[in-house]
Formats: C-alpha cells, structure tokens, sequence
C-alpha cells in the first residue's frame, strides 16, 4: 500500500513549509533516511529524509510552493500503485474530500482550449494556486501558468487577479487613477477594508513617474530566508505594539574584565571572548529579576518561563537567524564563548538543528561592529523583548566634575507594551546598565 509523505512540522510556530527541492524525481527507487527534498521553515533549510523506501510514485509540489505543515506533498510505494491526482487532505474524511475535489474541478472552456490539464480533466496547478484561486474568485481557466508545461503558481493567479478583479476604491480615486493614467489593479489600498483612497493613487502615480524612464538593474522574487523573515517581522510589527528604550554605558570596567580574561578563556576554550558573551551574562543575571522581560505572550496569557534561554540574531547571507543559548543563567563566561561561536559558525554554514532555532526566551541583537549608535530592534514573537546592542565609542563624559574620554555604548530596548509598561521597562534597563558599569559581580 502506497505511504503518504508528508510536510513536517519542525517547530512550535511552523505553519507552511517553502519547497526548496527534491532530491528524488517519480519513478526513482528511495530508501528510508534517504533525503527525499528540502524545505525552508520559518526558521531554517533542513533536508527532510524518508521513513519509507519504495518507489516515488508521486509528487505534488514544485520548488518554490508553500506547503503547509502535515499536508500530504507526495507518495512512495511499490510500481503502478494507484495513486491520488491531487493530494488528500489529511484528516478529512471521504464527503470532505469529494466536496473539495468537486470545488477545485475546472472543466474545459470553448474559449480557452491551449490550458495543460492533468489527468481528469483538470488544469495544471499547484495545491497553493488552487487555493488562491478560489480565495479571489479567479478561474484558472483564465489564468497563463509560468511552470512546467503551463502549470499554475499562486503569482500567476495574483498577477490575475490584479487584471482581472475590480478593486474597492472611492469615486475620487477612480477619477485620479484615471487622470493619471494609474492602474488600479497596482494600486495597495491603505483605506477600510483596503478600499484604495485618493492619497494611494497619488503615491502609485509618484512613484510611475520616478521609475518610468529607467529599467530595474534586478528583480529578485522574495522568498525562502528573506521571505521567511519578511513574513515574520511584519507579523510582529503589526501585532505587537512596540516601545524602545535607550540608554548610555560607560564599559570601561567591562572593557577591563575582557581584557583581563581573554587569554585564560582563549587558552582554555581556542575562542575569543568578546563582548557579546559578557553582555548576555549580565542579561541573563538581570532578568532574574525581571520575569515579565524573560516571557512569552500566548494565547493571552503571559507565560513565565523558568530559564533564560538567549536568542542571538545572526547575519547571513539570505537573510537573518536566530540560534538560541539555552540555560545562559547556568554558564560562565567561558561556556558561552564557545556556545556562541559554534552556534553563529553553523549559523553561517547553514548547519544548525531545528533544536538549536528554537526554544529563545529573550533576543540579543547585535551592531557593535557597525558603525550604528542606536536602533529600534524588533521583537521576536511570541518573546516579550529584545536588546539592541549599538557599536562602543570614546565620547567625552562628565565623572567628578570633570571631562574624560571613556567607551560608552548605546543599549536598545524594545519591549510589548501590552505585557510591559514602561517604568518596568526602564527599572530592567537601568540594571542591566549598573550591572555592565559594575560588572565584577558577574564572576561571583
């Protein structure tokens, strides 16, 4: 009997997976823990392996489709098994199915002969067109496919439906649109509903008039990392009202820590102790005793979380990640240089585990190497936090009346103002900057 393959869920906040590639064309023989295709999460790239072998019956998915998780992309068994057209949906039951077999069907057109069809009858289109078909109201019928032999992507249906659908707009928009020559179909309204206003034509028709006389050097599609990041970011700029906090510090006795540490914690560990590792330790010393920055906002309830788990934004080349230190509040600081580093160098080479993405209970962003005093870092959902770490700099301070030169370094806090206010905010901040201008304590 033929096995499902399915797209895993790989992490608490996982609800789609981008298909990156297959590994396997249908038709090839697979063994169990052979890697069948690879996904990008809203996390990480991760190969995903057989529990199966047999022979890949079917495919369901193209590169670049967006699959949610536990839906069935494909089957493995033995050759000429019987096998689903279009993929179940799993848990549902046969009427279930059948409706929705009978809601996707797409019988043929007298106008519109040349569509490829699947067997059955059925235009050629991925499980996410489809969706985005009936989502819009737009028959694939009447939809040009940029795949394989005509095959259907959600951007086809998208870019359909921006021809084709009328758009809200109010009547003096529509005069302005037309005055100006401006594609309603091009246009983002910003209005109730997304109802296109007079100011939208406007910056639309700003913006032809800018770019119409030059081509683009590139267009590059948002996807994979970069999308994942996109989508995630404006999830938390959206829904999560955020507050940022500022604060100077004087890290000239930090600067000395450091300085005094490096070559025991290098001849000990082969690593570099650097800033990075001293300032979690003193974050994580801190949000002890401040629990509402050390927690989670879930379904309306604040959850306290026992241990501070640090999630380290890292820089890579498609986009950005966040590795997570579990247990910093149990490291010293010759533990954490070496989980940092190893975390970041697999960060960079692609190599990390779902297990090492997940879990963070308070994001640290790191700037210091740029030329960057300040920034507004924004949250990790469904964290309550994040620090924003700004480069050192000699500045001219005031101590005892007189004028010295010392390294001062800008802090960022950016919190939820629906789990925080601000005095909570400011008290946490201004501790963790005692803590940094004080911070031998921190080897008691």
């Amino acid at each position: 009997m033929a096995k499902e393959i399915f797209m895993p869920k790989l992490s608490s906040t996982m609800e789609v997976g981008t298909l990156l590639q297959w590994f396997k064309k249908e038709g090839e023989e697979v063994e169990v823990g052979e890697p069948l295709f690879e996904i990008m999460t809203d996390k990480i790239n991760i190969e995903v392996e057989s529990y199966e072998e047999g022979i890949l019956l079917k495919k369901y998915n193209e590169v670049d489709d967006e699959v949610p998780v536990n839906a069935i992309v494909g089957y493995i068994g033995e050759a000429n098994e019987s096998v689903p057209d279009s993929p179940p949906i799993p848990g549902s039951d046969d009427n279930e199915t059948a409706e929705q077999a009978e809601q996707e069907t797409v019988y043929v057109s007298e106008q519109n002969e040349k569509v490829e069809r699947e067997a059955g009858g059925k235009v050629r289109a991925t499980p996410a067109a489809r969706r985005v078909s009936r989502e819009q109201g737009v028959s694939l019928e009447n939809v040009n496919g940029s795949g394989p032999k005509g095959r259907i992507h959600a951007a086809d249906v998208e870019a359909s439906s921006e021809k084709v659908t009328p758009r809200r707009h109010t009547p003096l928009a529509g005069k302005v649109a037309e005055n100006e020559g401006v594609s309603l179909g091009s246009v983002q309204g910003t209005g109730a509903n997304g109802k296109i206003t007079k100011s939208d034509v406007l910056s639309a028709s700003s913006g032809q008039i800018e770019t119409s006389n030059q081509e683009p050097l590139e267009r590059v599609k948002l996807k994979g990392l970069r999308k994942a990041v996109a989508d995630k970011m404006l999830e938390s700029a959206r829904s999560i009202p955020h507050v940022t906090l500022t604060a100077e510090v004087d890290m000239s006795a930090t600067v000395e820590v450091r300085k005094s540490l490096l070559p025991i914690i290098e001849k000990q560990t082969g690593y570099r102790l650097s800033y990075t590792e001293i300032i979690m330790k003193a974050t994580a010393h801190v949000l002890g005793n401040h629990k509402k920055l050390n927690a989670a906002l879930i379904d309306n309830e604040i959850v306290f979380n026992k241990s501070v788990n640090l999630g380290l934004a890292v820089a890579v080349e498609s986009g950005l990640i966040v590795p997570s230190v579990p247990n910093v509040q149990d490291k010293g600081l010759a533990e954490l240089t070496v989980a940092s580093k190893e975390l970041g160098a697999k960060a960079r080479e692609n190599k990390l585990k779902p297990a090492e993405m997940t879990g963070s209970t308070f994001t640290i962003s790191n700037l210091g190497m740029y030329a960057i005093e300040g920034f507004t870092p924004i949250i990790n959902p469904p964290e309550t936090a994040i620090l924003g770490v700004g480069r050192m700099a000699d500045k001219p301070v005031v101590v005892d009346k007189s004028i010295e030169i010392r390294p001062i370094m800008v802090l960022s806090l950016s919190f939820d103002h629906r789990v925080i206010d601000g005095a909570p905010a400011a008290a946490f901040l201004t501790e963790l900057k005692e803590r940094l201008e004080n911070p031998f304590g921190l080897l008691v």
